[in-house]
């Protein structure tokens, strides 16, 4: 089983990466929008300390994952995707990147700058990287909450294109993202890219 990316799908490890970076955004998205309304107490701390600890999971993950991108490579364009399509995902996956790095540091900046302790999972405590700084702090917070709209938005296009050139386009752009269940589903898609 070949591990790396092909010229024309994604392979599992990038497959397992994407998804679980899905799964993880969409997690830390829900608790950072339902904790925001908690009432003070033991219960609200530990929500805060798990979308911190996520947080820094996605951190790590998204370094992985774009580590083993300039590893493993990316599949070539689907056969007649317009130059212009390539361009913007090529544009979208460029600030994809760029947001989910900075979703995590930016909250570990306003963590911070409010001079809160930041642990992971209770297992380690992780430096501050910045000094407590009240300005910086509310900085911080908004790009922070100002970027997972925006990383909102980018994901809910990325879906959108992928449905869509699922659904109208009929041709491989999501399901190369998804695993083969066999080799006749294998063999129907070289198919598929071949018409």
């Amino acid at each position: 089983m070949n591990l790396r990316n092909t010229d024309d799908r994604w392979g599992p490890v990038s497959q397992l990466l994407h998804w679980t970076v899905v799964l993880l955004i969409a997690t830390i998205a829900i608790i950072g929008l339902v904790m925001i309304d908690l009432h003070n107490g033991p219960s609200k701390i530990r929500v805060y300390a798990l979308h911190k600890s996520l947080g820094l999971t996605l951190l790590a993950l998204v370094a992985v994952r774009l580590a083993w991108r300039l590893y493993a490579g990316t599949p070539r364009p689907v056969a007649g995707t317009p130059r212009w399509q390539e361009r913007v995902a090529s544009l979208t996956h460029g600030a994809l990147y760029v947001l989910m790095f900075a979703m995590p540091l930016t909250g570990w900046l306003f963590n911070s700058s409010s001079g809160y302790p930041l642990q992971w999972f209770g297992l380690f405590n992780l430096p501050a990287i910045a000094a407590r700084n009240e300005g910086l702090s509310e900085l911080a917070k908004m790009l922070h909450e100002n970027g997972f709209w925006l990383l909102l938005a980018l994901v809910v296009a990325h879906a959108a294109a992928a449905f869509y050139h699922h659904l109208f386009q009929n041709d491989a752009t999501l399901v190369r993202m998804l695993p083969r269940r066999n080799r006749a589903d294998a063999r129907t898609q070289e198919i598929h890219d071949v018409v």
